[in-house]
This record gives structure tokens, C-alpha cells and sequence, in this order.
């Protein structure tokens, strides 16, 4: 089985020694930093997109020009893990998902996703417009409903539930990331047609990699596709309390 993780990166940075990544210079066609890694603006790609589309460039070059039984997307700073180390673990990397790891897992699933994140007093769609322009995903709801209705009862559900699989990142075989890269760009070029993100901010413009985190539960739900769930590990020193005032001011204050 041949096996692929794609780990996006716009800098150096430590990565895996396993083979099974490859790290990918995101946005390379519009970036004056040279990095020793394949970027994603050779082929079919949409490089230049990447202030607005995030590691979904990556995902977009992966789907046209790469060719793997299972392919899947990882972060610089976040990598999927079987079991989170000690706290004060010295070298996070050690723990980094082995190639020998993954073949045993997908025996009997067709998707490895990260363990949900918990929003507890926000639903998905509340914490969303707390976060970014409530007018994106109301025109994605309605490019579901014009091009895949029946996705619309998992949109529904996936919106008013408190948890969800977030960061982008997920292993599928190939049958499954076929689907999923044609169902998930169709929407999301039919949205940048159509959607004015001129007047947001550097953060929102970042919009179409924010509706995609969101997007990919509902594609798992509509398909009824098994998966299992897999600790994500960040790389760095994570700050809860400053992460959890910022979520109190977006909910209370917007």
C-alpha cells in the first residue's frame, strides 16, 4: 500500500524522516521564501489561491498530479500521533505516526480523522459567525442545496452539533479522496464566484480553508463512511488560556 501524507509548510521547519511524508511549500507560486521541499505549483495546481485556500492548495495538487492508495493531509506544527506523549516529552517527533502504524489502521477503515474538538457551549454554526462572515456559509448552504441536496440533513446535523474533526486533516483511501476533492472543490470554486471577500480581513480571507474544516463532516456523515480517530499532536507550546479568552470574546462579543 502506498502511502502518502502530505504535510504543509510555508517555512522551515523540523519534519518526519518517514517516507510516508511529504512535505509540500504551500502557496510556493506566490512566495518569496525558497524551500528545499516540492511545491504545490507544478501541474494542475492552485498555488496562487493559497492566501485564500490554505493547505488546500496542497489537497488540490495531491488530488491532480499525486498518485498514492492513501493519501493525507498533516500540518508543520500538527501531525497525527496513536497516543499523545507525556508533557514534558523532549522530542514530539519521535511520536509522529509511523509508516508501519498506518497499514494496520486502515485494514478496517477507509478514513483516519482527528479526535473531534469540543465547543461545549457553541454549536458549530454559532462558533463559525462568531469567528467569520455568518454570510460565507449561508451561500455554501445554499450551493449544497442547488448542487447536493441530499447532503443537506448531514449539513444540518453536522451545524447544530458542539463537536466536529477540525485542522483539515485526515488519511483516505484513494476511492474516498476522489470523491471527496471533487465534492469539496466544486463547492468551494462556486463559492469564491460568488462570494465578495474584498472588505475582510487577513484573517477571513482565509475563508475557503475555514469552510472547508466544516465541510468535511458533512461528507463523512452524507457518505456514511467508517473512520477512526487519532490524537493530533501539536508541535509547539500550545497557549489554552489565551486560545480560550479568544473563543469567550468571539462568542460573547463577536
Amino acid at each position: 500500500m502506498k502511502i502518502k501524507i502530505l504535510v504543509a509548510t510555508h517555512k522551515e521547519y523540523h519534519m518526519p524522516v518517514d517516507s510516508i511524508y511529504l512535505p509540500i511549500h504551500v502557496g510556493k507560486a506566490i512566495s518569496s521564501v525558497s524551500l528545499p521541499w516540492i511545491g504545490d505549483d507544478s501541474g494542475d495546481n492552485i498555488s496562487s489561491k493559497n492566501k485564500n485556500y490554505c493547505e488546500l492548495t496542497a489537497l488540490y495538487w495531491a488530488w491532480k498530479n499525486l498518485d498514492a492508495d492513501v493519501i493525507g493531509l498533516a500540518h508543520y506544527r500538527r501531525h497525527f500521533v496513536l497516543r499523545k506523549p507525556g508533557l514534558f516529552c523532549k522530542n514530539k517527533f519521535n511520536h509522529v505516526l509511523k509508516s508501519t502504524e498506518v497499514e494496520p489502521l486502515l485494514q478496517n477503515t477507509s478514513v483516519i480523522l482527528p479526535k473531534p474538538r469540543n465547543y461545549f457551549i457553541e454549536t458549530n454554526y454559532s462558533q463559525f459567525i462568531h469567528a467569520h462572515p455568518e454570510e460565507s456559509m449561508k451561500l455554501t448552504q445554499k450551493i449544497l442545496t442547488e448542487k447536493y441536496p441530499d447532503y443537506l440533513p448531514a449539513f444540518e446535523q453536522v451545524m447544530s452539533r458542539t463537536k466536529a474533526h477540525r485542522f483539515n486533516m485526515f488519511l483516505m483511501k484513494q476511492t474516498e479522496f476522489q470523491e471527496y476533492c471533487h465534492w469539496l472543490f466544486d463547492i468551494l470554486f462556486e463559492l469564491e464566484k460568488n462570494l465578495d471577500i474584498s472588505s475582510y480581513n487577513d484573517y477571513n480571507q482565509r475563508i475557503f480553508g475555514f469552510i472547508s474544516e466544516r465541510l468535511l463532516d458533512v461528507f463523512i456523515e452524507a457518505n456514511h463512511i467508517s473512520y477512526q480517530e487519532l490524537p493530533v499532536l501539536f508541535m509547539e507550546q500550545e497557549h489554552w488560556i489565551k486560545k480560550g479568552i479568544a473563543f469567550l470574546k468571539r462568542k460573547f462579543f463577536h
